[in-house]
């Protein structure tokens, strides 16, 4: 059991701001035997939730914008808020991709993306990356 915390905790970090990986401590995990089925819903629970934490941050984001000490120029909100719309709700199919995934749900929250459909669409994402990861490990640890 402390496997599967391990990694959604691992998978809630990894989906948030801060710079971690989820993916080698689920490799790992694998190698050592662990079910396949409850890693995928360990990883995915907790890096969608982490997902969610970067929504609700981006929902909040904008009271501060006036406030001297808040990290964003309008420019730079306003460039990020253009490309979101460029790609639209479906991008966050992608949430899952290093380094632009994790903005990307802070930008959705700054968009007020509704909730139910930003869920959905990052849900479906980060189960099917972690599905595939499972799958092409399995390949090399038989």
């Amino acid at each position: 059991m402390l496997a599967y915390f391990s990694l959604f905790c691992s998978g809630l970090l990894a989906a948030t701001l801060f710079p971690a990986s989820s993916e080698v401590l689920l490799l790992a995990l694998l190698q050592q035997g662990n079910n396949p089925l409850w890693l995928l819903i360990a990883a995915t629970a907790g890096n969608t939730l982490g997902s969610c934490v970067n929504w609700y941050l981006g929902l909040k984001l904008l009271n501060f914008q006036h406030k001297s000490w808040f990290p964003f120029s309008d420019a730079t909100l306003g460039r990020a808020q253009q490309q979101f719309q460029r790609f639209g709700s479906w991008s966050l199919l992608f949430a899952w991709l290093p380094v632009v995934g994790d903005p990307l749900t802070l930008v959705a929250g700054v968009l007020k993306v509704r909730f139910k459909l930003f869920l959905l669409l990052v849900l479906v994402g980060k189960a099917a990356r972690y599905a595939v990861l499972i799958w092409f490990s399995n390949l090399w640890l038989v």
